[in-house]
């Protein structure tokens, strides 16, 4: 690769990469120093309601030490979390939301405290690693079988010469500087793996939004992934980063490779040199198996989220719906480009767009309940209860109901004398007491029990406000008594 193609590599980095940003902020020293203290120990995650907290207190410390920061640690924590410096997530426990810091973050934090406390890289127990991982991945990548086994035999050679030299006597155990020197070689390349689980789940992340893109925008031609979806493939889990994370999960929750990793621990630390290893040292090299079955666990949770987010996605058609909000929005954006012909950006339109979104406002804008404002401002006046009044009652169901019984009366006392006649006959012979309710009532009855006929008639009432009314209706008639 030449310069000048790095050079466009490195100002790519330069302006999307979080580790560079963060070295290159004018806070950088104390955005390190704020993350590195609250999140990089044992506990990589908080609460965003403690890490405000803790960030404030120390900012308050940094202040009277003539630090120049004049935001809260809520909007530091906000400009953090923008910048990818944070990755906010909801709680899991608890109501609320967590900060653990980024990929990028971690990377950046790694590389100062090798700058404020660099290891002695050149080392014998490194270059052996190196060299007894080169050797092996030679023999397992050979093809020739008769060149494996002699390199398997010469192994096997060198470690039984190791063996009669030990039974002579002749190999001595390592000087406890070598020994220290390689527990701290295992050390660095353990706690690098922090960073590699934030790395991972950012990768699982990043697939689940491009699998759900290409959902959305893939056409007729191209509905792999969707298809796929449809006949129950799993893509995260079977995706290159979902088989390679398989195997490092199944080594690390194997119970026999986890109980000879602890039992290889604790014979380390038994040994007089790890008395010189710092308390740190000694508590994570305790727990490191732990952490790692923790983290595991954790990227196996997300995995998992993914893949039934995924598919629930696609089985419910939701894909269908964004789809067609992202064929509107096409459209919308094609016809403010050809708008912006004619119209300019800035011309008022007078249209108005009601958004979906709830309004915010501030918690002061918000008022409050007050149980006074529901007291009565006149005196409350008590009535004592008295015998009810029969014919008030009766007045109170006539004013509601229509008097049935008076309209049945009222026909059978006619039927006495007539063999027949019409709705108009019974209103005026008994005035329509209920106003147009009686009529109803009339029309009602004869529906059921009268007849109907070809023609039609007039009929005159008085309302209940004493004015005259009349009406044409189809003519009924009563030829029986009613029941």
């Amino acid at each position: 690769m030449s310069a000048l193609s790095k050079s466009h590599q490195f100002r790519f980095l330069v302006e999307t990469d979080a580790t560079w940003r963060l070295l290159r902020t004018d806070n950088a020293a104390v955005i390190v120093a704020l993350l590195g203290e609250h999140l990089s120990g044992e506990n990589r995650r908080m609460l965003a309601a403690e890490l405000y907290e803790a960030i404030d207190h120390d900012l308050g410390m940094l202040r009277a030490n003539e630090f120049e920061l004049p935001q809260t640690a809520q909007a530091y924590c906000a400009e953090w979390r923008k910048a990818g410096f944070l990755i906010r997530r909801p709680a899991e426990d608890t109501r609320g939301e967590t900060f653990e810091l980024s990929p990028g973050a971690l990377g950046a934090l790694r590389f100062v405290e090798q700058l404020a406390a660099p290891r002695q890289t050149v080392t014998e127990s490194r270059l052996s690693s190196i060299a007894t991982q080169l050797s092996q991945l030679a023999i397992d990548t050979d093809p020739d079988t008769t060149r494996r086994l002699e390199q398997l035999h010469a192994q096997r050679d060198r470690l039984d010469a190791q063996i009669e030299r030990i039974n002579a006597g002749e190999e001595d155990i390592i000087d406890p500087a070598r020994a220290a020197e390689r527990v701290h070689d295992i050390l660095a390349q353990a706690e690098e793996l922090p960073s590699d689980f934030a790395r991972v789940r950012a990768k699982f992340e990043e697939l689940n939004r491009d699998l759900r893109a290409r959902i959305v925008e893939s056409d007729a031609s191209q509905r792999a992934v969707l298809d796929e979806v449809f006949r129950g493939v799993d893509l995260i889990s079977e995706s290159d980063e979902g088989l390679s994370f398989s195997g490092f999960s199944a080594l690390v929750l194997d119970p026999a490779v986890g109980t000879a990793f602890d039992d290889d621990i604790e014979r380390v630390l038994d040994r007089d040199f790890a008395g010189k290893l710092r308390p740190s040292d000694r508590r994570f090299l305790r727990r490191f198996i732990t952490t790692l079955k923790d983290h595991s666990g954790e990227i196996h949770d997300v995995i998992t989220a993914f893949a039934r987010g995924l598919r629930r996605y696609v089985q419910s058609q939701d894909y269908q719906h964004d789809r067609k909000l992202r064929e509107l929005l096409r459209e919308a954006q094609a016809s403010g480009v050809e708008a912006s012909r004619h119209i300019k950006p800035y011309s008022p339109t007078h249209l108005r767009l009601e958004l979906s979104a709830v309004s915010l406002s501030s918690a002061g804008a918000i008022r409050l309940y007050d149980p006074g404002e529901q007291n009565a401002s006149t005196p409350i006046v008590r009535h004592e209860p008295e015998t009810a009044d029969l014919e008030a009652l009766r007045a109170l169901a006539r004013a509601t109901e229509i008097d049935f019984a008076e309209l049945t009366n009222a026909v059978n006392e006619m039927l006495e004398h007539a063999n027949n006649f019409t709705v108009g006959d019974v209103l005026t012979r008994h005035p329509a007491t209920q106003g147009v309710a009686s009529v109803v009532g009339l029309l009602t009855l004869a529906a059921h029990q009268g007849e109907l006929t070809d023609g039609v008639e007039t009929v005159h009432w008085r309302g209940i406000d004493h004015q005259a009314r009349a009406a044409t209706i189809r003519t009924h008639r009563f030829t029986r008594r009613l029941q």
